[in-house]
């Protein structure tokens, strides 16, 4: 569905006659700048979390380091450790500003709590993304074929990356009483 028909859709379930189609536009266009800077800081903890996750198991470096060198310098991607990580966060970074921004504009299934649509839509969107990743990055741009069990850490490290994109999101926006409130378990913490 495009934008416009989500934004009349917006406009009919207000049924307010107070609230002009330019202001729900404008509010909704807010809410989805705002659900994107969430989004940037998410992406920042995910893709922290994910390197984290596969580091240790893979005993490599991201394949952006491959992408450097194949695209920018021509030498070996042992070289540029750290360039690939830097580029390895600024796609994370991006994805979950992306990821941030669909959140807040699509709302189809609000009936559930964010939080739980967070780590839903927030899985899809990492599998999406290790799709891409593994089919278009590796194979067609980079030539490189993962085997199996490499190919099976990869899409686990990008479910990381989502599960982790969706809950930080998902507890951060929308119908969230108070974002900056801490959980509160029965005992008070």
């Amino acid at each position: 569905m495009i934008v416009s028909e989500r934004i009349r859709r917006l406009r009919s379930k207000t049924g307010s006659s107070d609230v002009t189609g330019a202001t729900a536009e404008q509010s909704r266009t807010e809410h989805a700048a705002r659900a994107a800077v969430r989004g940037v800081q998410a992406g920042f903890v995910a893709t922290l979390i994910m390197t984290a996750f596969r580091l240790p198991i893979l005993r490599s470096l991201p394949p952006s380091a491959n992408f450097w060198s194949t695209y920018v310098s021509g030498d070996e991607p042992e070289n540029h450790p750290i360039i690939g990580l830097i580029l390895h966060l600024v796609y994370g970074i991006q994805g979950g500003m992306i990821f941030g921004a669909l959140f807040a504009l699509f709302d189809a299934d609000r009936s559930i709590e964010p939080e739980q649509r967070g780590l839903v839509w927030g899985s899809v969107f990492g599998m999406g993304l290790s799709a891409f990743g593994s089919q278009i990055m590796l194979k067609e741009l980079l030539d490189i074929r993962l085997d199996a069990d490499e190919l099976a850490l990869f899409h686990a490290a990008h479910l990381v990356y989502g599960l982790s994109l969706g809950a930080w999101v998902g507890s951060r926006t929308e119908g969230v009483e108070d974002p900056e409130d801490e959980y509160e378990y029965d005992d008070g913490n």
